[in-house]
């Protein structure tokens, strides 16, 4: 017998055996199809499971699991406290956790515009620890890098700018496929990028996933509680990704309705937490299952270039913000005041949510005082877009856009062995969709459909 202690929010999914017949779950793909993710402990097979979050888990000499118990569950037991006690508690929790996590080790640190790898290089700017901080950018994007080069340069860290180029996932997608097990679609996690060049690092990564979900708000004000499906599968339900699982689910001949079954496992696993506050119950059930099973798979990537640390995946500040009042936590507030105690001039970089206001000044953020920098950066956009450099603003755009990509997604997406896991008609649907009816609406779809060829001929001849 073995026992294994998952934490609140797993880095790694854990898989288990689980009696029943080696075939393939289709229910739970085609719920991947149209959310991105596999949904609580489903895989791609019946027999197989992935190992519950916060819990303890016993396992048989064979791999098979025998018993599964919570250690924790996520509540909302919100302490009589002020702001000010509570910004004293994150401050003293947040820099012991880096402390901790990074003891001594070089630091490799991802920076952006936003709030949580601000907070993370204020805390660490505290530490001796050398730091190499960079960031990345869309080839004929946004550049995050002109905030993020600021924010080092004020921190004293070295800096490194990269840009993701277009077509580059063609030449990684099996080695992806290899880091993330394919439980994850492939046109997200674009520091696959970059991969060979955070090999060349040395260091630990400091990642900020995970913030801005426990560092705001759960919940818009006057949100009920029959109010928070809707508000989940609006969510995490695609674009196009609902079309795509209905045609899969007829296709395959699965008995029901898809919706109505997505709609039934949603409300089960919604209901099972045990929290009335709505923005409180919200933040649970996305660190339940979206955060294992999605923000964690792609966590694979940096961890196949160097170690990782997570401090807002620590225990103890998950523990933390459940004893938070929402009010605390709505609108980033208590990110906000640590960086503006601890960091008045990183306080003062633009926010890129915000553009072109700070810290400072973002409640400026609205019309008519935005409207300047509104009508400016469209005028780029168009004009860039009339001498033939389209502003990119999303990573399928540089992997599926153009003549060679196109040939390169054909490739994989029409495969000879696909077939009879998904058919040539299917794939051709959603394929012309993409191009002649509404690219950005199909283009998860067709993403989707290029993980799981790629899976399939992955999997090779497994049983079925």
């Amino acid at each position: 017998m073995k026992t294994i202690k998952t934490p609140i929010i797993p880095i790694h999914q854990q898989f288990a055996k689980v009696y029943g017949p080696h075939v393939l779950d289709r229910e739970a793909i085609c719920i991947f199809a149209a959310i991105g993710f596999f949904l609580d402990a489903d895989s791609y097979w019946k027999d197989q499971k992935v190992l519950s979050p916060a819990s303890e888990n016993i396992l048989d000499d064979n791999g098979f699991l025998v018993e599964s118990n919570p250690w924790f569950q996520w509540h909302y037991s919100p302490r009589n406290i002020s702001f000010e006690t509570a910004l004293e508690e994150f401050t003293a929790l947040f820099e012991q956790i880096i402390s901790e996590q990074l003891k001594d080790s070089k630091v490799i640190l991802p920076l952006s515009g936003g709030l949580d790898s601000r907070t993370q290089a204020v805390a660490i700017s505290k530490l001796k620890n050398p730091v190499t901080a960079y960031s990345y950018s869309f080839k004929n994007g946004f550049s995050e890098s002109g905030i993020a080069r600021k924010m080092a340069n004020k921190c004293g860290f070295e800096f490194k700018q990269y840009i993701i180029e277009p077509g580059y996932l063609w030449s990684k997608i099996e080695e992806l496929a290899s880091i993330n097990s394919c439980y994850s679609d492939f046109t997200h996690p674009r520091q696959m990028a970059v991969l060979y060049e955070f090999k060349k690092m040395e260091g630990t990564f400091s990642l900020g996933h995970w913030g801005d979900v426990l560092f705001d708000r759960g919940a818009a004000e006057g949100i009920t509680d029959g109010d928070l499906l809707e508000i989940i599968l609006k969510k995490i339900v695609k674009k196009g990704g609902m079309e795509l699982a209905k045609a899969l689910w007829k296709e395959w001949e699965l008995e029901g309705d898809f919706e109505e079954y997505l709609r039934e496992r949603i409300g089960t696993l919604l209901n099972s937490i045990d929290i009335e506050n709505p923005g409180a119950k919200l933040r649970a059930f996305k660190s339940l299952y979206w955060a294992p099973r999605w923000t964690s798979v792609n966590l694979s990537v940096f961890e196949a270039a160097n170690p990782i640390s997570l401090p807002y995946y620590d225990n103890r500040m998950c523990e933390f913000i459940c004893t938070i009042p929402e009010e605390y936590l709505a609108d980033r507030k208590l990110q906000i005041a640590y960086i503006k105690q601890q960091s008045p001039a990183m306080a003062k970089i633009t926010w890129q949510d915000h553009r072109p206001f700070n810290l400072y000044t973002f409640q400026n953020n609205k019309a008519p005082n935005n409207l300047p920098f509104r009508i400016a950066n469209k005028l780029k956009r168009t004009i860039r877009g009339k001498m033939g450099k389209p502003y990119i603003q999303r990573n399928w755009e540089l992997q599926f856009l153009g003549m060679e990509n196109d040939e390169k997604l054909q490739q994989w997406i029409f495969s000879e062995n696909l077939y009879p896991f998904i058919s040539k008609t299917l794939v051709a649907q959603f394929y012309n969709s993409f191009k002649n009816v509404d690219a950005v609406k199909y283009s998860h779809s067709l993403s989707m459909l290029l993980t799981l060829a790629v899976w399939h001929k992955k999997r090779g001849n497994e049983a079925d």
